[in-house]
C-alpha cells in the first residue's frame, strides 16, 4: 500500500531510511567516484534529532532537513528507484517548502553533486536558483536556494 502521508520518521524507520537512501544514491557512486554523503549519514542520529520525514508504507521516500537561523537546509532527498515517476519526489519537495514556512523560514537551501545532472534539471523546475558551484573536499557541488513567497 502506498501511503501519501509524510510524517516524522521514528526509530523503527531507521533501516528503511538507510535502505531507501542507499538505493537512491548507489547508482551515483561510479559516476562521481566517491560514496555520496547521504549514504554515510548517521541515520539513527538524524531520525532521533527529528530531521527525517518519510512517506510510504513501506517507506519509499524521505527528506532530511536541518533548520538554520535564516533558512531550511535540505540535506538529502531520496526516492526508492521503484517509486520513480510516481510523484513522491514532487510531494517531498512541496512538503519541504511547507515545513520551512511553518518554521517561519524564508528560504530553502540545498546542494547537489555536479555529476548528478538529473538533479540540476529537476530543482529549477521547483523554483530553485543556482547560487554557486563549489568544491568541498572530494565533492564538486552546485548550491541552490529557493526563496519562499
Amino acid at each position: 500500500m502506498i501511503d501519501n502521508e509524510i510524517r516524522p520518521a521514528v526509530a523503527a524507520d531507521v533501516p528503511a531510511v538507510k535502505a531507501v537512501t542507499d538505493a537512491a544514491y548507489h547508482p551515483y557512486i561510479e559516476r562521481i567516484g566517491v560514496v555520496p554523503q547521504p549514504m554515510e549519514a548517521d541515520h539513527a542520529a538524524d531520525v532521533a534529532a527529528g530531521r527525517v520525514f518519510v512517506t510510504g508504507d513501506p517507506v519509499v521516500g524521505l527528506v532530511v532537513v536541518e533548520p538554520q537561523a535564516d533558512h531550511l537546509f535540505l540535506d538529502s532527498i531520496a526516492v526508492h528507484p521503484d517509486a520513480h515517476g510516481t510523484g513522491v519526489g514532487r510531494r517531498l519537495l512541496h512538503f519541504v517548502d511547507a515545513h520551512a514556512r511553518a518554521l517561519g523560514l524564508p528560504e530553502v537551501r540545498l546542494y547537489t553533486n555536479a555529476m548528478m545532472w538529473e538533479n540540476q534539471e529537476i530543482y529549477p523546475k521547483y523554483g530553485y536558483q543556482v547560487v554557486e558551484r563549489r568544491v568541498d573536499g572530494p565533492y564538486d557541488r552546485v548550491h541552490y536556494r529557493k526563496r519562499l513567497g
